[in-house]
């Protein structure tokens, strides 16, 4: 099935081709941008360039993505997104995004020059050509058009002034600042990196800004500088916020999950304080939790190709070596080994508390996790010497 689909779009794009090469006086080219949607990933918007010619309305989409591809999840997690520029006719590209405010620029271009446009296009959404290596910040579905347009008006396009300084790290929380679990996930995965400020054009991986931009640009046309958008026309009206979802409370948000965890944590390390010995199934769940998360942290910063990730200074608190306590407090005889180890952990945990917050923008439900581990690995220390302060 899928491969029959993927032969139909094949052949569609092919006829659609040969019918829009076939039309040279009437080519008009725009930027179509869609503002935030409810999904995680709708919610930094999508831009789209279209062609319009007497016969044919073309919407060309550089945000297409398999989902049942092989090994997606992988592919997605080690940086290799291939995503696709595909070809969708107007009236079905238009289609599914009811509520989300729409907006088309089209642009001030000499037949010559939206002719080039369309024939990349063409070009791009041709199946030997359509893959590319997707990236969230510099090559993306706002970056190709974006790419395309300066390629096409050349050096004489002149962008507004820039408005706001910012990182990438605001950019992406200006937008998914509602989606709290969503958003400490990102936080964490994102490195010092994503911390830097960031030029106007840097900026332009946002759909809305890229909008923006365009709108106020302009470009040199017979001696005179002319406005790169002819006609600015609302598709589809809507909110400017698009149509996101409302903010987590407070009480389902990672912050005070992290803070109800550590009170908890507190709870269990008095109570073995005061018996004097450790309750070791419950840091077991807990080293085997934080062990998941290092995994995972590490496959970002050491093996990943994502942009943003590394250096990341999570993996000081967050790392696969809590398995190694984890195992330990289960041998008896491995109680030097597992005093070096604890001892280790409670240094990592110390300078990840002290600088995280200094060499990046850190989410403020990281500190009550790095205290989670602190306090049960310091726990582990108290007890272990006063129990040795008894043998003598």
């Amino acid at each position: 099935m899928n491969k029959l689909r993927s032969l139909l779009v094949q052949l569609m794009i092919v006829c659609m081709a040969f019918a829009a090469s076939a039309q040279t006086d009437s080519v008009h080219v725009s930027l179509i941008t869609f503002y935030p949607g409810s999904e995680l990933f709708e919610v930094y918007g999508h831009s789209e360039l279209t062609v319009r010619t007497d016969d044919s309305d073309l919407f060309f989409n550089y945000g297409v993505f398999d989902f049942h591809s092989p090994n997606f999840v992988y592919r997605f997690a080690a940086g290799k997104t291939d995503y696709k520029c595909v070809a969708v006719p107007g009236f079905y590209a238009l289609a599914g995004y009811n509520g989300r405010k729409m907006v088309e620029q089209e642009l001030n271009l000499t037949q010559e020059q939206a002719v080039a446009v369309r024939d990349m296009l063409i070009k791009n959404a041709m199946p030997e050509n359509a893959t590319y290596r997707y990236k969230y910040f510099s090559d993306n579905c706002a970056t190709r058009p974006r790419d395309i347009i300066e390629k096409t008006v050349g050096e004489s396009l002149r962008y507004p002034a820039m408005t706001d300084t910012l990182t990438f790290r605001q950019m992406l929380t200006r937008y998914d600042k509602n989606y709290a679990w969503e958003r400490f996930g990102i936080d964490l995965a994102l490195g010092g990196a994503v911390d830097t400020l960031v030029t106007y054009r840097q900026q332009m991986f946002i759909p809305m800004v890229l909008m923006r931009a365009v709108g106020g640009a302009t470009i040199e046309r017979d001696g005179k500088r002319v406005p790169l958008v002819k006609e600015e026309r609302v598709l589809m009206p809507g909110d400017d916020n698009g149509i996101i979802l409302p903010p987590t409370p407070w009480w389902q948000t990672p912050l005070a999950a992290a803070w109800l965890l550590l009170v908890v944590v507190l709870g269990v390390t008095v109570a073995d304080q005061r018996r004097g010995k450790v309750t070791r199934w419950f840091d077991t769940v807990l080293a085997l939790a934080y062990t998941a998360g290092g995994c995972l942290m590490f496959f970002l910063v050491f093996v990943s190709s994502h942009e943003g990730i590394t250096p990341n200074a999570n993996a000081l608190w967050l790392h696969p070596l809590h398995i190694v306590p984890a195992v330990l407090l289960w041998i008896p005889k491995a109680g030097k080994a597992l005093g070096v180890v604890v001892w280790c952990n409670v240094a990592a945990m110390a300078l990840a508390l002290v600088t995280v917050g200094l060499v990046q923008s850190a989410i403020a439900a990281v500190y009550p996790l790095i205290l989670v581990s602190l306090a049960r690995n310091l726990n582990y220390l108290l007890i272990n010497k006063k129990c040795a302060a008894r043998n003598k």
